[in-house]
C-alpha cells in the first residue's frame, strides 16, 4: 500500500474516531502530496516513494522549525499544536538514526573518503546526506560533519 493509501485510510479512521488534531495534519499532509504529485505529473516523472518521503521530511522541518520559533516567542500553545502535528507526521517517517549511529557512518563516510578539514565538508556532507536522507536530522548531520572536520 502507497504512503497516499495509508493516508486516505487514516484520514478516515480519524473522522470515524473524530480525532480532530491528526485529522487536519493527515489532511495537510495529503494536500502536500497532492501538490507534488501534480508537479511531478507535470514533468511525465511520476511520483516516487523518494517524492512522497521527501514531502514528508519537509513537513517534519517546517514543524520542528515552527516549535523553535513558538518557544522563543513564548507560545506555549502553538507549540504544543506544532508538536502534536510532528508526532503525527513522524509516524509514517522510517525510525530515525541515534547519533551514535549517525557519527559512526559520518567517521566511516569521512575516512574512505579521505577527507581532511574544513574545505572537504560539501563532499563530506553531501554523502552523508545521501546515505542517511529520511533516517537522520538533517541539522544533526550538520553538526555532527562540522564536529568531524573541526
Amino acid at each position: 500500500m502507497s504512503l497516499k493509501e495509508t493516508i486516505n485510510n487514516d484520514i478516515k479512521n480519524a473522522m470515524l474516531k473524530r480525532e480532530t488534531q491528526r485529522l487536519e495534519t493527515l489532511r495537510m499532509v495529503k494536500a502536500k502530496l497532492l501538490e507534488k504529485e501534480v508537479e511531478k505529473r507535470v514533468t511525465t516523472e511520476g511520483m516516487t516513494a523518494e517524492d512522497e518521503m521527501q514531502v514528508l521530511i519537509s513537513s517534519a522541518k517546517m514543524r520542528k522549525e515552527a516549535i523553535e520559533e513558538f518557544d522563543k516567542a513564548g507560545r506555549k500553545d502553538l507549540a504544543d499544536k506544532e508538536r502534536a502535528e510532528l508526532e503525527i507526521i513522524q509516524e509514517y517517517l522510517p525510525k530515525q538514526m541515534s547519533r551514535d549511529d549517525i557519527v559512526k557512518i559520518v567517521d566511516e563516510l569521512a575516512s574512505n573518503m579521505g577527507v581532511e578539514g574544513q574545505k572537504d565538508f560539501g563532499k563530506l556532507m553531501g554523502a552523508a546526506m545521501k546515505e542517511l536522507r529520511g533516517k537522520a536530522d538533517g541539522k544533526m548531520v550538520q553538526d555532527i560533519v562540522k564536529a568531524r572536520l573541526g
